[in-house]
């Protein structure tokens, strides 16, 4: 950012032409913009704005502009790097797209639906849900995340195994971009070869690049039978035994392929000891599947025989015959992450490998976290259908804030030298951020790197969008002579 930053403009600057209520005035309610959901995270905006329109918000961004201010992008606060948090300085105007919250239009022919930025995530799918269709973005926060964030942060969740992830599902964007106009890329076109797919620039973005105002997603037809099942398995190897053949037996009917190490089971019920142990066999390693099926397909059997074609590799199991009973199987894995935060801050990735090499980089990295940093309790559980793995460290209760910054410290070395190993990724799901800049630049090629800075430069040359998340802040440039 330039210096023209400095002296600060007035509030009474910013807001003028703008609705009375466009800028949240009370301090306290400010407040609630400056912390994510974590805890980690945490500053102090120069104002909240609530624009009710893109057109609102794009007149927002020329005023900044004018003013020298930077603007961050907010949803439902459910990120896990840090990039929707106001930084503390140069500040910046937080943008929050909670009054852009419809569902603009639903299209049961096409399949398709258009929902505003400020859309919470489950309200989207339960109009979809209305129309006896499926929205298939599926995860813990969805009842307060946002759309808006979910493209911008290219969320993942339970699902992408049979559906994608956000990026696969969006079929047009409008977007508010860094010199004030917007770009109206809303299409529902399946097929459009007119060019550069330039949706795709905002997607997984982070903000940095544009703030996206509505979208246009996929669509699919409801299902009609949904089946779970909790296996027990001896070993991650068996457990990926499991998957190979349910990918064969099951085809694209498989919609999820949870893996949970019993570590994270024994947290969790130490966490709701009222749920009890789900299997009679205490089991190293868990594996949640579920399958989906419209039509007359006899969804039951076809787990069943899935099952057992793979019986010489599991060791227990049970196949759920509610609706309550497979939510109740589910509430075994959201238990284990509302468990891990118990004890305060606690270290989290959410990194990638090749699906074959699941095992030994389980192994690998499991075996050097016991030996260098045996305080840590690691646990460990992920989307294997998509190589997704999450690798958390809990340190003890007791610990300090800065023994804990020294223990995530060392945590992140030992497990991102051994994703570097197994050529994966540092973030499969959550985005960079500001908690993954270093890590990220550390590891980035010279060409990836100037690419990605020459987007960011030629769509906001001044870095008003988004500063100093993905990367470094740009240095102030020195006053005129």
């Amino acid at each position: 950012m330039s210096s023209s930053l400095s002296p600060l403009p007035s509030l009474a600057e910013l807001a003028a032409g703008f609705p009375a209520d466009f800028l949240v005035a009370d301090p306290d309610l400010a407040a609630g913009y400056g912390r994510d959901r974590t805890g980690d995270y945490a500053g102090t905006s120069f104002a909240v704005a609530r624009p009710r329109s893109a057109e609102e918000l794009a007149a927002l961004v020329r005023r900044c502009a004018a003013l020298g201010l930077g603007l961050v992008p907010q949803g439902g606060l459910t990120g896990l790097v840090g990039a929707a948090v106001p930084g503390e300085a140069p500040p910046e105007v937080v943008v929050s797209l909670d009054r852009m919250s419809a569902v603009r239009s639903l299209d049961p022919i096409g399949y398709t639906m258009v929902v505003e930025a400020g859309c919470v995530l489950e309200t989207a799918k339960q109009a979809a849900d209305a129309a006896d269709l499926l929205l298939p973005i599926t995860f813990g926060a969805q009842g307060s995340c946002r759309i808006g964030g979910n493209v911008s942060t290219n969320a993942g969740g339970f699902n992408v195994l049979r559906y994608g992830m956000t990026r696969d599902l969006v079929l047009g964007l409008e977007v508010v971009l860094p010199d004030g106009r917007i770009w109206n890329g809303l299409r529902t076109l399946r097929k459009d070869n007119r060019g550069y797919d330039l949706k795709q620039l905002f997607i997984g973005a982070e903000g940095t690049l544009g703030i996206v105002t509505a979208a246009a997603l996929k669509l699919f037809p409801k299902p009609t039978q949904v089946e779970t099942a909790l296996i027990g398995l001896a070993s991650v190897e068996e457990a990926m035994a499991l998957y190979a053949r349910a990918r064969r037996s099951c085809s694209d009917l498989l919609s999820a392929f949870e893996l949970i190490l019993r570590d994270g089971l024994d947290l969790a019920l130490a966490h709701r000891p009222e749920l009890g142990d789900p299997l009679e066999t205490r089991c190293p390693v868990y594996v949640l599947m579920e399958l989906a099926a419209g039509g007359s397909v006899d969804l039951r059997a076809v787990l069943e025989r899935a099952l057992e074609e793979a019986g010489e590799h599991l060791l227990d199991g049970t196949i759920a015959t509610s609706r309550a009973q497979a939510d109740r199987l589910w509430f075994y894995r959201e238990a284990m992450v509302e468990a891990q935060s118990r004890g305060g801050p606690y270290y989290r990735t959410d990194v990638s490998v090749p699906i074959a090499a699941i095992p030994a980089f389980l192994d690998s990295v499991l075996a050097e976290l016991a030996g260098s940093l045996p305080e840590g309790r690691p646990i460990t559980y992920g989307h294997v259908g998509d190589g997704n793995i999450h690798l958390n460290v809990v340190p003890p209760a007791d610990w300090s804030r800065e023994a804990r910054k020294r223990l995530f410290a060392e945590a992140e070395e030992v497990i991102f030298t051994a994703v570097d190993r197994f050529a994966g990724s540092i973030s499969a799901e959550h985005g960079i951020g500001r908690s993954k800049k270093r890590a990220l630049m550390a590891r980035i090629d010279p060409v990836t790197l100037d690419l990605m800075r020459g987007l960011k430069d030629m769509l906001d040359p001044d870095h008003r969008f988004s500063s100093g998340r993905i990367f470094d802040r740009r240095p102030a440039e020195p006053p005129a002579p």
